[in-house]
């Protein structure tokens, strides 16, 4: 094994945030030299011809991060994104009503008593969350489905609410300014998917054709020549990244961002090594898995790509 000798880092107050996380490859230890790699891999991939993809869970939009993602969608450094129902509740939510910094150690039951939820450290109001979305999101689908018809994919039900907010701090607003697909397997797990089907109750004729998201994923992953993917967290919106991307015999590239442990078999814990058992990715892919809070890590390796 090659041996590299440990250099420090050169932080003096003026170097950018960049050049910081550039040295973490040589000069970092520990998570901080899996961060550089990161920034590494995911740079190769926004600069060579790949269909990169985005997943990630809903937690980190009711969060300050959702401000990243939201960059990143308007720089259009990803071709496709695959998410939970969350993200829509918390990013439309956010569009027309504020969160609330909070604490973990709150008072639950008094919390309850007050109609608020806590997610985390963040407070959100039964009135910035729910109530708003049923006051807002049934008369919008009213105009959508009389000007463009009952029939969608998640894809499409998105890109349309997307088009109809004016708000450049959304992260549906640049989804559907650029075109960049949105996919939800989950739609129905939240409040947007709850609203559908509220809508469906007097609406019989609509539909969300979930068959058309997985038409769409094969068309993008079949003729692609090198797929590449920066996943944070776990659950469905991970899997369906790696499950599409084992039909074209996995991902070249993969960036991986996770706060849970290996050893109970989730697949939240389960490092990309283990997707290469499954040609979920390749043998010789280009990937690493960073252990941390994606709050704190997203904005120091996207906004190091910034720079």
């Amino acid at each position: 094994m090659e041996r590299r000798r440990v250099e420090d880092l050169d932080i003096d107050g003026e170097t950018p945030l960049k050049e910081t996380v550039d040295q973490y490859e040589s000069a970092g230890g520990f998570v901080a030299k899996k961060v550089g790699l990161a920034k590494k891999i995911l740079q190769g991939m926004f600069e060579d011809e790949c269909v990169n993809f985005l997943s990630f869970p809903a937690c980190i939009v009711s969060t300050g991060t959702r401000g990243v993602i939201k960059e990143a969608v308007k720089r259009e450094l990803f071709d496709v994104v695959i998410t939970t129902c969350g993200t829509l509740d918390h990013d439309l939510a956010r569009v027309w009503d504020d969160y609330h910094h909070g604490s973990f150690t709150a008072d639950d039951i008094s919390l309850h008593q007050q109609n608020v939820n806590r997610l985390g450290n963040i407070f959100i109001p039964d009135s910035s969350y729910g109530e708003v979305l049923e006051q807002k999101m049934q008369p919008m689908l009213d105009q959508i489905t009389e000007e463009e018809g009952y029939s969608f994919n998640t894809k499409e039900i998105i890109w349309e609410f997307g088009k109809r907010i004016d708000d450049e701090d959304s992260i549906l607003y640049w989804a559907a300014e650029n075109e960049i697909p949105v996919y939800v397997p989950g739609i129905t797990d939240g409040a947007f998917g709850s609203q559908l089907w509220m809508f469906w109750q007097n609406h019989k004729e609509f539909e969300l054709d979930l068959m058309r998201d997985e038409q769409e994923l094969a068309d993008i992953v079949f003729p692609a020549d090198e797929t590449g993917a920066l996943m944070i967290g776990g659950g469905i919106s991970k899997h369906h990244t790696i499950w599409w991307n084992q039909f074209r015999d996995g991902l070249d590239r993969a960036v991986y961002i996770t706060t849970a442990p290996e050893y109970d078999g989730s697949l939240s814990g389960a490092r990309v090594r283990e997707a290469v058992s499954w040609g979920k990715v390749r043998e010789e892919a280009d990937f690493i898995t960073v252990e941390g809070d994606a709050t704190v890590l997203l904005p120091l390796i996207i906004g190091s790509l910034f720079d």
